[in-house]
């Protein structure tokens, strides 16, 4: 099992030292966000860097980008990384897609579904296995001149994968995609009830092994010795799920675990300004599933416990600010690191 690291946001000099020091420490490899930056140009500093990394996007929006620049982009970093490079892909929701990025947001899952199809159409006319040429009811692509066709390479099994929550998102990666990027806020009854039997079903249909369907997945983890040192990682765990579980669609997540009704108080905390009431709202009891709150030691043990044969790859979500806070921590994650590699 593999273990990264979340990041985002940062210049391409801090991209670049961060990577050296990780691939120094342990760790497998960088997951980079989208959130205010694009990702690209900071995995190329990371990539140049550190060249034994393994990095992925966690993901990169899909609709405001046509699927052959997706396409485009993934190849160039694949080549450029010597493989070392996934492209993965996220819907969004609907308010970033339409009036931040001014694009098209219609129905998400068969619009991904398109989506994906698209950029793997691209990924085999750039492999020279076929004639570009996708017609569905959002992309169409059929335009590919030599000329303008990238240049093969070393590197061309380009891993596309997507972020999954419900049932059809989770049937659509099983049946098309090489992973999934399971969402931060999960417990391990939602991944082994809900998204694993989704996504079997999906990969049944394409005449596949959901095994073969690779699982990312973030975690909430939270190390320290004592309730103090632990104290600020474990209240950015409450307010960074109280903030997921807000949203409706996700009220299942604490329904399945028996806590009913929490998304509908969290929802009128948000309306109402309570940051702090809906941290509040996270309770110990719901921490033990959604996050892993251990003494350093025991962190490594517990995450495989966890996560041994489901994950392929955990990504801690709280890391990187636990880093830039403490320097001197970086040694004890990297321990971690090596151990569920090791594991």
């Amino acid at each position: 099992m593999d273990f990264d690291m979340m990041v985002g946001g940062m210049t391409w000099a801090q991209a670049g030292d961060l990577a050296r020091s990780l691939e120094a420490s342990g760790f497998s490899g960088m997951l980079f966000t989208e959130t205010g930056t694009t990702p690209w140009m900071q995995i190329a500093a990371a990539a140049t860097a550190a060249p034994g990394l393994e990095f992925s996007t966690g993901i990169a929006v899909a609709f405001p980008r046509s699927p052959m620049i997706s396409a485009q982009i993934a190849w160039e970093l694949a080549l450029n990384t010597r493989g070392r490079f996934r492209l993965g892909l996220g819907s969004q929701v609907k308010g970033h897609v339409v009036r931040r990025y001014s694009s098209t947001f219609d129905k998400p899952a068969p619009q991904m579904r398109d989506y994906v199809q698209a950029v793997q159409a691209c990924l085999r006319a750039f492999r020279g296995e076929e004639k570009l040429s996708h017609e569905g009811p959002y992309y169409n692509l059929s335009y590919l001149p030599a000329a303008w066709a990238p240049s093969r390479h070393d590197h061309e099994d380009v891993k596309v994968d997507i972020s999954a929550v419900g049932p059809h998102m989770c049937r659509m990666a099983g049946e098309l995609c090489d992973g999934i990027h399971v969402h931060p806020m999960h417990s391990l009854t939602y991944i082994e009830n809900r998204l694993l039997p989704a996504a079997s079903e999906g990969a049944a249909k394409a005449g596949r092994d959901v095994m073969d369907v690779d699982l990312m997945v973030p975690v909430f983890a939270v190390p320290g010795d004592t309730a103090e040192e632990r104290e600020r990682l474990v209240q950015r765990a409450r307010t960074q799920i109280s903030f997921y579980g807000s949203t409706p669609n996700y009220a299942f997540q604490f329904d399945d675990l028996g806590f009913e009704g929490v998304t509908a108080q969290l929802g009128q905390l948000m309306k109402a300004g309570d940051v702090a009431g809906m941290a509040d709202l996270i309770t110990d009891e719901m921490l033990e599933h959604f996050a892993l709150v251990k003494p350093w030691d025991d962190m490594a043990d517990a995450l495989l416990d966890r996560y041994r044969g489901v994950a392929s790859r955990v990504i801690t979500y709280l890391t990187a600010e636990d880093i830039r806070r403490n320097p001197e921590n970086l040694p004890r994650w990297g321990e971690i690191a090596s151990a569920v590699r090791a594991g």
